[in-house]
């Protein structure tokens, strides 16, 4: 299924595909002697954005969650992909704990651990779930709409090492992303190995950091593909010291909006773009669609009402949101049943193992669907077994679209690695 584009098929988009397609060796080549100097996360999902114009991602989720919605199509990937990411870091592990997040209640979100399971399980790992909330004191078990059940355990925390009651694990997956800092029980691990470690949660974690490395990525590749680099980069800027609740900080937010409208005026008059810039405001740190706002003018900053102001002075936890990063807005102009979509890569390791279509028939080409409201449509990179297909016409072929999306994927996955290496606290160490 390739996505309905509003666009004329004749557009930058198409262009850019074209040049993707026939620079395919040389991709290739280019992320292989990358990823011989970094490591990549362990598993990473990208929201991605295509204007038709432009094609960008705009967040990288390092604890993704909604595995759940790619098909099973993409199961074997995925088992390849994670056997490749286990056998690198513990090739002789046998136990796999994973700890989900806290709101154990949410079905959908439990159906994704589940995915998660039947994945690993397929590596030849046992898998065991184990919770970082208090409310959980004995083994529970939940029952799933899809007739599955689920069994969530207290952690028991000995010395050095996490695990359960009668499990002792050499691996532990976090598919917690930390929001509200990291709780005492992970730290001091010792010959356990922490998948992602510590600082990918979002007590370390900063968008504006990954977008920074993302942009300097982008350089290099736009470089090798001939390409302007804004065509896949969306620009940004940093603004901390902000508190929307008691209106400090808001001549500084605006004058860096407008500093940022300005410059994407100026870039969608050079490539003679008739549509009305914007910005995104969100949180620096934080996720769940959370903390988050579209600016189309400066003057909109003055008058926001009290549910705004509310709606951006805390993320997810209920913890203060201080730092945001304001980004260039990417319209979305694909359409899945004529609801307004986005597509979202999911990796593991190096590798594209499949995504899906975010939807949401009440938003805007201009606002984030990661919203309430959103449903998904899997597209499993809908004929996952099948290569690029050179000689199609751009736009009509789906894997030659998908390659494209897998392709601005691994560029953002490549900036989270390099994001991690820049705040590892035991770089020092091994330098």
């Amino acid at each position: 299924m390739v996505p309905h584009l509003i666009t004329a098929l004749n557009g930058p988009i198409n262009e850019l595909e074209q040049r993707v397609l026939d620079s395919t060796p040389a991709i290739e080549r280019w992320f292989r002697l990358e990823w011989m100097e970094h490591t990549p996360p362990f598993y990473c999902s990208v929201d991605i954005r295509n204007a038709g114009f432009k094609l960008a991602p705009v967040d990288t989720n390092l604890f993704p969650g909604g595995w759940n919605n790619l098909t099973p199509e993409m199961l074997p990937l995925a088992v390849q992909a994670a056997m490749a990411a286990i056998e690198k870091i513990c090739p002789e592990a046998r136990n796999l704990l994973v700890v989900p997040e806290n709101h154990t209640r949410n079905t959908f979100y439990l159906s994704n651990v589940v995915q998660l399971k039947r994945i690993f399980h397929q590596t030849g790992l046992n898998v065991r779930f184990g919770s970082l909330s208090s409310d959980i004191k004995e083994p529970t078990t939940y029952d799933l709409p899809t007739g599955e059940s689920i069994t969530i355990e207290p952690l028991i925390r000995s010395d050095h090492r996490l695990g359960l009651k009668d499990f002792d694990p050499c691996t532990i997956l976090l598919n917690n992303d930390l929001s509200v800092g990291v709780p005492g029980i992970l730290e001091d691990l010792h010959e356990q190995h922490l998948l992602p470690p510590l600082h990918a949660g979002w007590s370390v974690r900063r968008k504006s950091r990954h977008f920074q490395a993302y942009e300097e990525i982008c350089k290099r590749f736009a470089k090798l593909l001939g390409i302007d680099p804004w065509l896949i980069n969306p620009m940004y800027a940093k603004c901390g010291e902000v508190n929307f609740a008691e209106g400090q900080g808001m001549e500084g937010l605006q004058s860096q909006v407008d500093a940022l409208l300005t410059k994407i005026r100026r870039k969608y008059k050079e490539y003679g773009i008739n549509e009305k810039p914007f910005v995104v405001v969100k949180a620096d740190n934080g996720t769940h669609g959370m903390g988050i706002m579209t600016v189309r003018d400066v003057k909109d900053l003055d008058a926001l009402d009290r549910k705004t102001r509310n709606k951006m002075s805390a993320t997810k936890g209920g913890q203060a949101l201080t730092e945001v990063i304001i980004q260039e807005g990417v319209l979305t102009n694909e359409r899945v049943n004529e609801a307004v979509a986005e597509p979202v890569v999911y990796m593991m390791d190096r590798y594209v193992v499949g995504g899906f279509y975010r939807i949401h028939a009440e938003r805007g080409i201009d606002e984030s669907l990661n919203a309430p409201g959103a449903s998904f449509v899997p597209l499993a990179f809908a004929d996952s077994g099948r290569l690029p297909q050179p000689g199609e016409k751009p736009g009509s072929s789906s894997p030659n679209r998908f390659y494209m999306y897998g392709v601005i994927a691994r560029l953002a996955l490549l900036a989270a690695s390099y994001e991690l290496e820049s705040t590892d606290p035991l770089a020092e160490v091994y330098d």
